[in-house]
């Protein structure tokens, strides 16, 4: 299967048709004053070029379905009109380069008008978009969503905004966010009208009840790196929708246990948790052109060659380096993604028997002592031979209770989407607490799961889905019930001949394809170690979804 195959059909999977259905389109306005352009614009230009590569490339639902870009100096400039993100890499991709061959030497002085005037002017070129350039088309969101990046004080330009815009139609403005770059760079003191202070003196005599809008307003701070910024642009990509709760979790309710004797009339309500649903990462299976191993370890057939020409004799096995340890406790889980795939020693009967045996005790070693440490191994896919640029995927290795290693994908940079959960560090009301442990304490409690007690119906889904494909089913079981068919007559189609031809080979024993079989090798026998913990399978074998259980 071919990669963008497998990252189409993995797209319908991972994305719900109702998932991202309230994108608002985005506009973005950069603040090119300088001289604080001089010292934002290559990590600015560097940050949108790659969010804008990762959005445009994605597959499944639009999560930036509009974008237009604004730059304002001693003058406001539309550098990129309403447009489509996604497959739209190449417009994007020259208006970026056009922000960043924008001046970087002078000194002009800041003229805020001009960034309410920008603002503005998305919302009527946002008007104008779906009155003439797209009639008809049902967008998602019936407001926009503008962005102000800055290296002014943040507060200051919020302020003068909210003065400027406060008299103005609002309408299909959803949110107001001012981004301040911090620039850490002293400026010479023989500029006194650069200085910001002086700039938005009366922006900050303004009184905190002023400062009002119509639609939401928000202002961040973020320092001046290119993972800083992405984590910005990247926050366009989380599912806007907040009309409902995603989840809703119930717990049994408190204080009584369900038994024949209780009427439901009586029976006390459940309590309910309702939750939002926020993704850690971007999945890889979104992407087109995955590596072979992984962007994703859902199945083995992830680790077949695309191409069925290719012998196995033939075929390079894929090569992992080691390159750290990890402590068990400082790795988050939330950082793994997909399926993890089972790993254990190679029984190739073409390796000689001296040296499996060397490499089952090295392997024994080695699950042996990272399990003693409590450590993970961070390991890295070398490319192939010939592959020119690839992309690098990571892994990380767990010493399992069998003698086995489960593979598990883990996050990278350009993958990574904010997630700033505040941690709270009191305990919760004595209430809540109580109705929360009263309700937990009516569950049934397992020292160890087996998964062999779950069943999701899975079986009937398949044989309902199969019957109802097949339309003759009903045909031949008519034929059945009414006259038996002659089985010594050939089918529709076939002749005699082909008949004859047909027995002929089923009665010729086939040629032995493989090489000879090698004798039997005695059971390899390892030292003890100290002894397992007990299994979470049933069956105690060889079968690898078993110990994947496990």
């Amino acid at each position: 299967m071919s990669g963008r195959n497998r990252s189409c059909a993995s797209a319908s999977q991972v994305c719900c048709a109702s998932s991202f259905a309230r994108q608002p389109p985005r506009v973005l306005i950069v603040d090119v004053s300088l001289p604080w352009w001089s010292e934002t614009y290559s990590v600015l230009c560097e940050a949108l070029e790659n969010f804008l590569s990762l959005a445009s490339s994605l597959e499944g639902p639009s999560r930036v379905p509009l974008l237009s870009l604004y730059a304002v100096n001693v003058q406001q400039e539309c550098l990129l009109p309403f447009v489509q993100v996604k497959g739209n890499l190449m417009r994007l991709h020259s208006c970026v380069e056009e922000l960043r061959s924008l001046p970087v030497e002078g000194c002009t002085r800041p003229r805020v008008e001009l960034l309410k005037q920008a603002v503005l002017d998305s919302l009527h070129q946002y008007k104008h978009y779906i009155r003439h350039v797209a009639p008809g088309n049902n967008l998602s969101s019936g407001s926009v969503e503008v962005t102000v990046l800055s290296s002014q004080p943040g507060r200051a330009v919020l302020r003068q905004l909210e003065q400027g815009l406060k008299d103005s139609d609002l309408v299909s403005l959803r949110r107001l966010v001012v981004v301040h770059i911090t620039v850490e760079r002293n400026f010479p003191e023989t500029e006194p009208a650069l200085s910001p202070e002086q700039c938005f003196a009366e922006g900050l005599d303004q009184p905190e009840e002023d400062m009002m809008l119509g639609a939401e307003i928000d202002l961040q701070q973020v320092e001046n790196s290119v993972v800083a910024m992405e984590n910005v642009l990247k926050a366009w990509l989380h599912d806007q929708a907040g009309e409902k709760e995603h989840l809703q979790l119930f717990l049994p309710a408190p204080g009584q246990t369900p038994g024949p004797s209780t009427t439901p009339a009586h029976r006390p309500s459940p309590v309910c948790i309702k939750c939002d649903l926020q993704e850690r990462l971007v999945s890889p299976a979104l992407l087109p052109g995955t590596p072979d191993l992984g962007a994703k370890t859902e199945s083995v057939r992830d680790f077949q060659p695309h191409s069925k020409s290719v012998s196995n004799q033939s075929s390079v096995p894929q090569r992992l380096q080691v390159i750290k340890a990890l402590q068990a406790e400082g790795l988050c889980q939330s950082v793994l993604y997909g399926l993890p795939l089972l790993i254990r020693p190679t029984t190739c009967w073409q390796i000689d028997w001296d040296e499996m045996e060397s490499n089952q005790q090295t392997f024994h070693a080695l699950c042996h002592t990272i399990r003693t440490r409590d450590w993970f191994l961070l390991v890295r896919s070398e490319p192939q031979f010939g592959s020119g640029c690839s992309v690098a995927s990571y892994y990380i290795l767990q010493a399992s209770g069998s003698l086995s290693l489960l593979l598990k994908p883990v996050l990278t940079r350009e993958l990574m989407l904010p997630c700033n959960l505040p941690v709270s560090n009191e305990d919760p009301p004595l209430n809540a607490l109580t109705v929360v442990e009263s309700c937990l304490d009516q569950l049934e409690e397992d020292p160890v799961f087996n998964p062999l007690c779950l069943g999701s119906n899975l079986y009937l889904h398949l044989r309902m889905r199969g019957l109802l494909s097949r339309p003759y089913g009903s045909r031949s079981q008519s034929q059945g019930r009414g006259q038996r068919r002659d089985t010594h007559h050939p089918p529709e189609g076939s002749t005699s001949r082909q008949l004859q031809k047909r027995r002929a080979r089923a009665t010729v024993a086939p040629l032995p394809s493989g090489p000879p079989a090698k004798p039997a090798r005695p059971p390899l026998t390892l030292s003890r170690s100290r002894p397992r913990p007990p299994s979470l399978c049933l069956i105690d074998g060889d079968n690898d979804e078993e110990e994947m259980a496990c």
